[in-house]
């Protein structure tokens, strides 16, 4: 992470509200979260200011929200935060930002749904509304949605520093799954609408199920298995039968195994970053541990029945 050499406060948000959207400069202001590209800061009760505050492309990722997103949030069934302003880069703060809609619930990797009908029902209706044929010019999404085995190097490399640090218990089940997905036929439809990052940080709940679905950066056109990789990541134990027999159209199977092999690199990634956390290492976020070793143990034990 390259954090932004500019320190994010309340103040630096209402002086950049102040010069280019003053109708929104005296609402109540609070942090609301720091996330991995940016910081979330909630204005009043209904919007919330974006500030790219790590990683150098963040900007990038932030203005596609503001381009394509206002587009879709219409026919999606879950609240998605939608671009209503656009903050331009400026003396005061270098970077573009944006105000969104405010959506409301506790992230998946605080409190995980626990109503698996209900978490399978939403999951499968909000994702069969986004995937849908994107247009000519829709974005890629930094290899999400295309060939998997384009991350080989990337799943050995965390594979490999999983097992060392001992967050691995059977590295020959993960591998399995992995090179299963990796050796299913590609996909030949056409490229669709993806999240492109569903992982429990991105999704929210309340009373149980989904509520909200944030973080649309890496929004991009291409195959839908790796959207398809949240029901091992984010339903509850027994949910994942349901979810696919009601997201259309129904996965085939090659698109499951596929769908199995991002689940792995996700939850990959959760243990290293969760690892980090527990350390207080930068970049670390302690709630990734526990949903990335629940998705890895469901992966590896279909895995060894076959």
């Amino acid at each position: 992470m390259t954090h932004t050499e500019i320190e994010i406060t309340a103040e630096l948000v209402r002086e950049i509200l102040s010069e280019q959207h003053p109708d929104l400069a005296d609402r109540p202001l609070e942090l609301g979260a720091r996330g991995w590209d940016n910081q979330l800061w909630r204005l009043g009760d209904d919007l919330a200011v974006r500030l790219p505050w790590a990683t150098q492309d963040a900007d990038e990722l932030l203005r596609k929200e503001h381009t394509w997103l206002p587009g879709l949030a219409p026919n999606l069934p879950l609240p998605v935060p939608v671009p209503q302003r656009l903050g331009e880069p400026s003396d005061r703060f270098p970077r573009p930002w944006t105000v969104t809609t405010w959506v409301p619930g506790e992230p998946a990797d605080r409190a995980p749904a626990t109503r698996a009908a209900d978490a399978a029902d939403s999951l499968a209706a909000f994702l069969t509304a986004l995937h849908r044929p994107a247009p000519e010019g829709a974005p890629h999404g930094r290899g999400r949605g295309g060939p998997l085995a384009d991350f080989a190097g990337h799943f050995a490399g965390g594979l490999a520093t999983a097992t060392d640090l001992g967050l691995v218990p059977d590295p020959d089940a993960v591998r399995a799954v992995w090179d299963d997905a990796v050796a299913a036929p590609c996909w030949t439809g056409p490229a669709v609408w993806l999240h492109g990052d569903l992982h429990p940080a991105n999704v929210l709940t309340l009373d149980g199920t989904f509520c909200g679905v944030i973080d649309f950066g890496d929004l991009c056109a291409g195959d839908p298995a790796c959207d398809l990789a949240a029901a091992w990541i984010l339903l509850p134990d027994g949910a994942a039968d349901r979810f696919h027999a009601a997201y259309r159209p129904a996965p085939d199977a090659a698109t499951l195994r596929r769908a199995r092999g991002w689940a792995v690199l996700r939850a990959l990634g959760g243990l290293l970053i969760g690892e980090a956390g527990v350390h207080g290492r930068p970049g670390g976020k302690p709630t990734w541990g526990p949903p990335a070793r629940i998705a890895m143990r469901r992966l590896t034990e279909a895995a060894r029945l076959g």
